[in-house]
């Protein structure tokens, strides 16, 4: 502890991947508002640069946008010395940056491409090679920087479908026909995220890195009201998420609120998994 309020998060500097993505944007707002500065990374270098501008005019820290591909082990690299050479040392990781399928609800026949049977060995590829190879890289990268001046903190983004199987009635469109199936490979990325965090708080614990994941539930993004609908009716609390309910948990994994916490995936879904 450094004397400062446990949550604070003032004047380190937070790296977050994925930082134009619906929930990359409120990682930044929850970090910067607790006092970090914030390198908003995407593959999207103007819009990065953008979002960073919102910041600093909103909150008054430094910070600033980035491109990086992190399934490229050089784009990391430079990610990582461009934070430190604008920035300074990095002090917390968020491992956002990630790709899934594009979920359809309102077809009239079953996508046959979703089905197990059927499911393209590129999309598999393409999304164990992003969010899984891709958070690896920058965990390796930028986590190592960490362990050499022991102290850091990551935060994963997993997922609950990396805790349980994906309920496949939800994508049924109103008439209960089957239009879609959640495919194996989104899943499977996030069960090895948090597998990866859980060894990683092995291998860095006595160098003082922390390395938890978060696992969001579902967020309301435009979804067709029959799938809300579903998806409100699974869930305890009754409601998806708004992106913005996962600000508290972020900036407490991040902070000293969370100093002997390690190797956790800390579940934020409204009930989602408790069934």
């Amino acid at each position: 502890m450094n004397g400062l309020p446990p949550f604070s998060l003032d004047g380190k500097v937070a790296v977050v991947t994925g930082g134009l993505g619906l929930l990359g944007r409120q990682h930044g707002i929850a970090l910067a508002e607790a006092g970090a500065h914030v390198a908003v990374a995407d593959l999207d270098r103007c819009g990065a640069e953008q979002f960073a501008c919102e910041l600093r005019e909103r909150f008054g820290r430094p910070a600033f946008g980035c491109h990086v591909d992190i399934s490229s082990s050089e784009a990391v690299s430079s990610l990582c010395d461009e934070v430190q050479r604008r920035l300074g040392p990095i002090d917390i990781l968020v491992n956002n940056a990630a790709i899934d399928d594009k979920v359809s609800c309102d077809a009239f026949d079953l996508d046959e491409t979703s089905t197990f049977e059927r499911y393209p060995l590129d999309r598999w590829n393409a999304m164990l090679n992003t969010n899984i190879t891709g958070t690896f890289l920058c965990c390796q990268i930028i986590g190592r920087g960490m362990a050499e001046r022991t102290a850091g903190s990551i935060i994963n983004i997993a997922s609950t479908y990396g805790v349980v199987a994906p309920d496949q009635s939800l994508y049924r469109n109103d008439d209960g026909v089957q239009t879609f199936l959640k495919g194996p490979a989104y899943p499977t990325t996030k069960a090895a995220v948090i597998a990866l965090t859980r060894y990683l708080s092995t291998y860095w614990g006595r160098r003082g890195v922390r390395v938890n994941a978060l696992s969001p539930g579902g967020v309301e993004n435009g979804q067709d009201s029959g799938f809300v609908a579903r998806y409100c009716a699974r869930t305890p609390l009754g409601r998806m998420a708004t992106a913005s309910d996962y600000r508290g948990a972020l900036v407490f994994l991040a902070s000293d609120a969370s100093s002997y916490m390690t190797g956790a995936n800390l579940v934020v879904d409204g009930g989602w998994t408790a069934w």
